[in-house]
């Protein structure tokens, strides 16, 4: 087996690592092993300087191209926001049901989506009554009565 092949097959072997734990590290010293490879078959270097070239082509490659890549890979990130600039997780505007009555002075329990929620309301709300969620204040739901 020439040394060529075995840098490819090295190369290879660290693309497919990369693909199983991304982290966009791997990639780079797969493609710096493919550099030694290709150049290991044009010129016939001894082993110290083909460690050295696949060592000084791959910290290359991952300083100068990791940022532009790994935006490329890892895409973008939209947040939605409500209108009045709170994270907006689609809950707002559902239904739930009361399922432990609910005071303006004290906090009660909601199912929603078969999980029971810490919820509060301006008004009092008894037990398996339908409400809207019209907000929330971290994992506590804001609602009101179906009308």
């Amino acid at each position: 087996m020439t040394s060529a092949l075995v840098w490819f097959l090295l190369g290879l072997s660290l693309l497919i690592l990369e693909a199983l734990l991304p982290g966009l590290i791997l990639f780079f010293f797969g493609f710096g092993a493919w550099l030694t490879a290709l150049l290991v078959w044009w010129f016939p270097l001894h082993l110290s300087l083909q460690l050295w070239f696949f060592l000084f082509s791959s910290l290359i490659l991952l300083f100068f191209l990791r940022r532009y890549l790994k935006a490329i890979f890892s895409g973008r990130t939209i947040i939605n926001k409500n209108p009045d600039g709170e994270d907006f997780d689609g809950y707002i505007g559902e239904t739930a049901v009361v399922k432990v009555a609910l005071n303006p002075n004290q906090k009660g329990k909601v199912e929603f989506h078969g999980t029971l929620w810490m919820a509060e309301a301006n008004e009092i709300l008894v037990e398996d009554t339908p409400v809207k969620i019209i907000g929330r204040n971290n994992i506590t739901l804001k609602v009101t009565a179906l009308s």
